[in-house]
């Protein structure tokens, strides 16, 4: 496996990730930010974003495990929309067959490319 992922000593240990990725493969997959493009509640577009991810990573042969980072933009985050994200993540962790656990940030945005998309999710994997 080309990505091993860690939560070193001394780091709070967050149950939806890891703290670091370590990549020894050698081809570089960027996906571009996935939206839900038949919108939906915020869970259900978060749900939408993570499968049109592992849509991308399949046509470039791989999966979330090869996945090193990801990055969640929201549109008027507030921590109370938490639980929200995480049954969108779940849902699609469930469908898909898999734990998304790879190194993640999330920022607050003012807006995204429509009024309607309300969650993007952009992935980094390696390939060995």
């Amino acid at each position: 496996m080309a990505v091993s992922l860690i939560n070193p000593p001394g780091l709070p240990k967050i149950d939806v990730y890891r703290q670091v990725s370590i990549a020894t493969g050698t081809r570089l997959i960027h996906v571009a930010g996935q939206v839900a493009w038949d919108s939906g509640d915020f869970a259900t577009q978060v749900e939408q974003s993570y499968l049109n991810v592992a849509t991308a990573l399949e046509a470039a042969g791989a999966t979330f495990a090869d996945v090193v980072k990801l990055t969640v933009h929201v549109v008027d985050w507030k921590p109370d929309r938490m639980p929200e994200l995480l049954d969108g993540i779940a849902r699609a962790s469930a469908r898909l067959g898999v734990t998304i656990e790879a190194p993640a940030s999330l920022f607050g945005i003012a807006a995204l490319d429509v009024p309607e998309h309300l969650v993007e999710v952009e992935a980094t994997a390696v390939l060995e």
